[in-house]
């Protein structure tokens, strides 16, 4: 009897790859739910709604845009902003798990090596999905509608939320590769807000100086942007279909963004074991 029982407490218990992942991804929600970082998730959407919609309606609303208000126009930027300021956050929980030793105590347990950042992963879906709706929903107050059918409004939020994953991917690499929580705020906010006001979420290119054009329509966020009020139509014409040169560049970026990111991903995370 003895033995016996000896060997039952001897045998390590079986766990599956999805009770660790699930595991491991409350390990990082949980906290969110105490320490305020939700209500930071619904509250930047409304801050940016309003930061971006108020001061300019009465500038932009003189500019023909050929749409049927200027928050049909706005809105792909203001939830484009949420959701790459909801993926800042896994920039601090990467660079935070690094600088504690956490990934070298997951690198020591008998997990999958991805697990760590499957679930660092969905942490950053959970919030990009609540940045997301937040969106929608202050689009709805300020006058954005969806005209496209309800194929087109799925594709409009699984684009937000592909896009979401990659820079969660980005921040998730930069917070890796640093090892600085402080650091990575100001690393990711900057380029987030060069890329907004240098793209045709707030204006036509042509309202840009001549010179600096080509990198406002062709840069990433521009190209999210067309992608984007192609699946959410507009009131002045009956929606069409979006074609593969609407689509396409923004395809080719999230495509590029993710092949960059996971070989460098993978080169740091084997050389912090």
């Amino acid at each position: 009897m003895t033995t016996t029982s000896a060997v039952r407490f001897a045998t390590r218990p079986n766990t599956s790859p999805v009770r660790q992942w699930w595991v491991l991804t409350l390990r990082v929600i949980t906290p969110t739910l105490r320490n305020g970082e939700v209500f930071t998730q619904v509250t930047a959407p409304i801050m940016f709604t309003v930061g971006f919609y108020i001061p300019l309606k009465q500038f932009m609303g003189a500019i023909n845009q050929g749409m049927g208000s200027y928050a049909q126009y706005l809105m792909p930027l203001i939830a484009l902003t949420a959701v790459a300021y909801a993926a800042v956050s896994a920039a601090f929980r990467s660079a935070t798990d690094a600088v504690q030793g956490i990934n070298r105590r997951f690198h020591a347990m008998p997990i999958h090596p991805l697990l760590p950042l499957a679930s660092r992963m969905s942490a950053s879906m959970y919030r990009c999905s609540i940045a997301l709706t937040v969106s929608l929903l202050c689009g709805y107050v300020i006058g954005f509608r969806f005209y496209g059918g309800l194929l087109h409004t799925v594709a409009f939020c699984v684009l937000m939320l592909a896009i979401g994953a990659a820079l969660s991917l980005l921040g998730d690499l930069i917070g890796a590769a640093s090892q600085n929580p402080e650091a990575t705020v100001p690393l990711l906010l900057l380029p987030q807000v060069l890329f907004g006001l240098l793209s045709v979420g707030v204006q036509p290119v042509e309202r840009f100086p001549e010179w600096i054009q080509p990198f406002v329509r062709n840069q990433p966020t521009s190209q999210f942007v067309y992608a984007l009020r192609g699946f959410a139509g507009e009131s002045t014409a009956a929606p069409g279909e979006v074609t593969w040169s609407v689509l396409g560049p923004a395809i080719a970026w999230l495509v590029g963004m993710t092949l960059v990111a996971i070989p460098l991903h993978a080169s740091i995370a084997s050389r912090s074991r």
